[in-house]
């Protein structure tokens, strides 16, 4: 029989199911190709894909050659290519905001130094990130700094230097406001009665090429950057901030053997990771460095620059870094230090 009206002949009504079915059952498919697909990603072990080494200093500063020497031994072990990037400025604060704002999924990582979390969030009015939005991988190793004159400086020791610095301010580079160099320059100007200007760079390497080029006369800077420097007799070290002399300056007398102890200082090399990333992830970065740091070649290459390996993390890392937040605040309040 025959329905006058009706669009829905047996073959069509059949056709039609036919493609329901057919459209359901392409469904099913893709719902368990997806399931797979993200049951075999969320298997899949890290890390499968390059990982950023973002370092908020310059190239060419002594956390930019560390984190590519880390970069090439994390990519031997792992498999993935370790790329570094460098977001320099504001003390830091630039990169360390890139890496708090990123996915917490261990493909960006931040390498720097301690300065951007222990002296920034008091010297800045505001920060633009929150310390609970990083934690800390690992402390790799830790540098002294040296106090460094230029050529054209008639001071040939540092008690020279301060007499010299009482009659007529001498002027001072550092890697920023905020930066090592930068509290080292004023705590010395509060122990000392000297007057100085500081000058802020955009990094570590900016400041020593400041010096070389007497657009200023001082500098307390990371050892690692000034220390070939030093060698080849293009600047002159008065002083070290380390508890003992430099290995590789040995004839540089310490800060506390000429009577300013409360100089002494250390750099803090670090990684530090979204807080939200996961904990097999951040195992996973922590064994692979763990074994780069365990490197002769590694091993050579801190030595080089003066470095202390320290490879804390955990508990110590963040109690290494809380005790020079404190000091360090301490500092800043009662030497009246502001951002230039």
């Amino acid at each position: 029989m025959t329905t006058t009206g009706s669009r829905y002949t047996p073959y069509t009504f059949f056709d039609g199911t036919r493609r329901r079915l057919a459209i359901a059952a392409a469904c099913a498919a893709l719902a368990f190709g997806a399931t797979a697909t993200g049951a075999f990603a969320a298997d899949a072990p890290y890390p499968t894909k390059p990982v950023k080494f973002l370092t908020n200093f310059p190239a060419g500063g002594p956390i930019d050659i560390l984190a590519r020497a880390l970069g090439d031994a994390l990519q031997k072990d792992l498999k993935q290519p370790f790329i570094v990037d460098n977001r320099p400025g504001a003390g830091g604060n630039i990169g360390a905001d890139f890496v708090a704002k990123a996915p917490a999924d261990g493909y960006t990582v931040l390498m720097g130094i301690d300065s951007t979390f222990t002296i920034n969030p008091h010297l800045y009015a505001s920060m633009p990130f929150a310390a609970k939005d990083l934690k800390p991988l690992m402390i790799f190793s830790s540098s002294g700094l040296a106090f460094g004159v230029a050529q054209g400086v008639k001071a040939k020791t540092l008690p020279e230097f301060i007499a010299q610095a009482k009659a007529e301010p001498a002027t001072f580079s550092s890697a920023g406001n905020g930066s090592p160099g930068h509290i080292a320059a004023e705590i010395f100007a509060s122990e000392t009665g000297a007057k100085i200007t500081h000058v802020p760079y955009k990094g570590n390497a900016p400041a020593v090429l400041a010096l070389m080029g007497d657009e200023v006369q001082a500098g307390i800077l990371a050892t690692p950057g000034l220390l070939p420097q030093i060698q080849a007799g293009k600047l002159r070290a008065l002083a070290v901030t380390g508890k003992q002399r430099s290995p590789l300056l040995p004839q540089v007398p310490t800060v506390g053997e000429l009577g300013l102890k409360g100089l002494e200082f250390e750099v803090l090399y670090l990684a530090m990771v979204p807080a939200a990333t996961p904990e097999p992830v951040m195992q996973t970065l922590r064994g692979s460095l763990q074994k780069a740091l365990a490197l002769p070649e590694i091993k050579s290459r801190l030595s080089s620059l003066d470095m202390v390996p320290l490879g804390e993390t955990g508990g110590a890392a963040s109690e290494h870094l809380a005790a020079s937040q404190a000091r360090y605040g301490r500092i800043v309040k009662a030497t009246g230090m502001t951002v230039d």
